[in-house]
């Protein structure tokens, strides 16, 4: 009995983390129509201002989701408001 809670609180916890994953932290970053988004490159440039070290980005459910380093040498995922660049969250 113990194992069956145990293993269905592990399983409750990755699904619930895949699930903030996936969704970009559950919310779109903006609602903006994508013609008025900047070029990856541009979000690129914005964050790599900010003292990141981009490695890989993509545009997905209306963020921009790049993968970094940042300054102390940690991996961070970071959701960005295409319009702007601004940072909106986190991983």
């Amino acid at each position: 009995m113990r194992k069956t809670t145990i293993f269905t609180a592990a399983v409750a916890l990755l699904a619930a983390a895949a699930t903030a994953h996936a969704g970009s932290l559950g919310r779109p970053c903006t609602a903006a129509p994508q013609t008025s988004w900047l070029p990856l490159e541009q979000l690129q440039a914005k964050i790599e201002a900010q003292g990141y070290k981009v490695q890989k980005a993509k545009l997905k459910n209306a963020c921009g989701e790049l993968y970094t380093i940042d300054k102390s040498g940690n991996r961070v995922e970071l959701f960005v408001d295409p319009t702007s660049g601004k940072i909106i969250g986190q991983l």
